[in-house]
């Protein structure tokens, strides 16, 4: 653990709360991606099935079932919640996820660092997590204005993962042996993926007017 990594963690923690302090403050989803949700609720069970098995430490174990409930709370409300459900985009969220669940899984049994089950479900929520983004950027670049909630949501995720890539740095120069290239690139990735909504972001914030992406 280093002040990047917790940084980061609370980031990413940080956003989540971000997210369900709008749909429960406003009973409405609108502008958010189910199906961005729903890729992370898989990625979280596919990465913490260790849970069952494996025990690192108080923060560890907390953080993660902090994660899990997190998203399957977004889930429940964009989909089942009788009120909030209503006001999700639905015509608007048409990105083909299914697409990148299926990419990643065969990435996965490609290219890993050991091809065992876990490992290989491991990886693949690696793969996913970096392109789980996309169903959201799609999303708020049809929408065009955005309310500032979202907006703060999905810049507060790209933080997190700016956050990672300085944790990455300190490690390997610091530990022995630090060695994750699936890692890295994927996160290198993910994280290119925000280049263009944190350019608006931080013009509209520097300007003080409503966040607008062009489409």
């Amino acid at each position: 653990m280093n002040v990047f990594r917790l940084a980061g963690d609370l980031t990413h923690l940080l956003s989540l709360v971000v997210l369900l302090l709008k749909i429960v403050a406003t009973k409405s989803c609108r502008g958010v991606s189910a199906k961005t949700q729903e890729l992370y609720a898989i990625v979280f069970v596919t990465r913490y099935l260790d849970l069952l098995f494996s025990f690192v430490s108080l923060y560890n174990s907390v953080m993660k079932v902090v994660f899990l409930g997190s998203a399957f709370s977004i889930v429940y409300f964009m989909r089942y919640h009788k009120v909030v459900r209503h006001t999700y985009d639905r015509e608007l969220d048409t990105f083909r996820s299914s697409f990148l669940v299926a990419g990643s899984m065969v990435l996965a049994l490609l290219i890993n660092s050991k091809y065992t089950f876990f490992e290989v479900l491991w990886t693949f929520s690696i793969y996913l997590e970096a392109v789980a983004i996309l169903p959201q950027l799609v999303m708020l670049q049809r929408t065009g204005n955005i309310d500032n909630l979202t907006g703060n949501y999905v810049f507060l995720l790209g933080m997190y993962r700016g956050l990672y890539i300085l944790n990455w740095i300190y490690r390997y120069s610091t530990e022995r042996r630090y060695w994750q290239m699936i890692v890295w690139v994927s996160g290198i990735i993910q994280t290119a993926l925000y280049a263009d909504f944190f350019y608006y972001y931080l013009k509209c914030w520097n300007e003080n007017r409503t966040l607008v992406i062009p489409q």
